[in-house]
């Protein structure tokens, strides 16, 4: 995945299940590459170490307090959404639960929270 995020430090915030596969956020981090996350959200599927697919709160450029949401794939990354909004845990969970369930066709599968 090319366009991992760098992460140097993170406190994990929550953590789901889904199906068969795990989402955790993280908060607090401290980043390599140069991006001033709020929030990453890692999806994993199974036992699988590395994670399949990432959504983050990042420091939008629109402006203070802004913060673009962007989903990374393997096959590359977009900016899905900006908002205030992503600056709260809440609202980043509700909407980064409903993007993995819809990516990832989990629509009967109900998320249990674990942390």
């Amino acid at each position: 995945m090319k366009e991992k995020p760098g992460i140097a430090t993170a406190i994990p915030r929550r953590r789901y299940r889904i199906g068969e596969f795990t989402l955790t956020v993280l908060g607090e981090i401290e980043s390599t590459d140069g991006r001033s996350y709020r929030y990453i959200a890692a999806v994993i599927n199974g036992q699988n170490p590395e994670p399949g697919m990432y959504i983050t709160a990042e420091q939008g450029t629109a402006g203070q307090g802004v913060y673009d949401m962007r989903i990374i794939l393997p096959d590359g990354a977009d900016v899905i959404d900006q908002s205030e909004r992503w600056s709260e845990l809440d609202a980043f969970v509700e909407e980064v639960i409903r993007i993995v369930s819809r990516v990832l066709q989990l629509g009967d599968e109900t998320p249990y929270q674990l942390m």
